[in-house]
């Protein structure tokens, strides 16, 4: 195994029971009923949206497959969920895969010679995959054909097979580890932003309809206010909350019964849960907010030091909480300010 599959593999484990984790976890796999189908569902990501809708358009009036497509941006913004619903708007069928499952070349090739004209194969986490498969894609993309290498040694013969011409779309969290031979073939590259918290609001409320649960705006707008920019996290909180409201609020998600269900789950209303805040205030308590090395950190919160660096640390470096410095991690002022601590020093960067 790869070390850059040991450490998703450990960061996986590490955020398995954290709600507000962006990856993806066992409750959110499956046929989810909130999911949407078609663009006219999707809410946010415009800009997106309205150029996809082009390409697409482009593809069916030429009758012919759409471009490869690589969707970046961090997780649980909807890259799977785009994935399917351009499938549906070109009315072809989809086959999901991730890197980490395509373990040899042969087993890409079944995939590929599997597929029918105009098809989509949705490759999730592409930039895990190992280089022998990847330079199957190449040709594959490109040429829409594949050489497979028949027998061993002098005996060896190249079938050259000819494969419909498919969508091959890519989902990457790290756009910046993808090779630039796999890049360059990519004809459509978009990135997936953050959402705004009226966004993921209508996000909630469309889920809410669907769960069947009651809830208002203010109850929406709470949740959402708390769920880190990524519908991912508000869909997993609405389900919670939900919880809560049922046995505790008479079943309707308001704003009072939606704030305490979030307190009571120890999710603040910047989104921050018990280990973001216990980093920070360790990093405060005993080291004066830093400079503090990364392993000194993971070592005093008991994380592991992939976790911090990946998972935990880019929102809080988001919303100015923390600051990477040749020095070492810093907490900044407006951290001091949310977590109540006055702030006397001066930063050392």
């Amino acid at each position: 195994m790869s070390g850059e599959s040991i450490k998703d593999d450990t960061m996986e484990m590490d955020m398995e029971n954290r709600m507000i984790s962006a990856s993806n976890l066992p409750e959110d796999e499956g046929d989810n009923p909130l999911r949407p189908r078609v663009f006219t569902e999707y809410i946010g990501q415009t800009k997106v949206k309205e150029n996809l809708s082009v390409f697409i358009n482009a593809a069916r009036l030429r009758g012919e497959a759409l471009d490869h497509v690589l969707l970046y941006g961090p997780p649980g913004l909807g890259k799977t969920t785009l994935s399917g619903i351009i499938a549906n708007e070109m009315g072809v069928d989809i086959r999901i895969t991730s890197g980490p499952a395509i373990e040899r070349p042969g087993d890409l090739a079944a995939m590929l010679t599997n597929l029918e004209e105009g098809d989509v194969l949705f490759i999730d986490e592409i930039h895990r995959l190992s280089r022998m498969v990847e330079e199957i894609l190449y040709p594959a993309m490109e040429d829409f054909a594949i050489d497979i290498i028949n027998g061993k040694g002098q005996g060896a013969s190249s079938i050259h097979l000819p494969l419909p011409r498919f969508t091959l779309i890519g989902a990457t969290t790290r756009a910046g580890q993808l090779s630039a031979p796999l890049r360059d073939r990519f004809g459509v590259v978009l990135r997936l932003e953050l959402y705004s918290p009226e966004e993921l609001a209508l996000i909630v409320l469309r889920s809410a309809r669907i769960l069947n649960i009651a809830c208002d705006q203010e109850g929406a707008l709470e949740i959402a206010s708390r769920a880190r920019g990524t519908p991912r996290i508000a869909n997993r909180l609405l389900k919670r909350v939900r919880d809560f409201a049922q046995v505790m609020s008479e079943g309707t998600i308001t704003l009072k019964s939606a704030r305490k269900a979030l307190d009571r789950l120890e999710i603040d209303e910047l989104g921050l849960d018990m280990v973001d805040r216990r980093m920070l205030e360790s990093m405060i308590q005993h080291y004066g907010g830093g400079p503090v090395g990364l392993d000194t950190i993971a070592a005093v919160i008991g994380e592991e030091s992939v976790t911090i660096e990946d998972v935990y640390e880019p929102y809080l470096m988001q919303i100015g909480f923390l600051s990477r410095t040749p020095r070492g991690r810093i907490v900044l002022p407006a951290a001091y300010q949310h977590l109540g601590i006055e702030y006397n020093g001066q930063l050392m960067l």
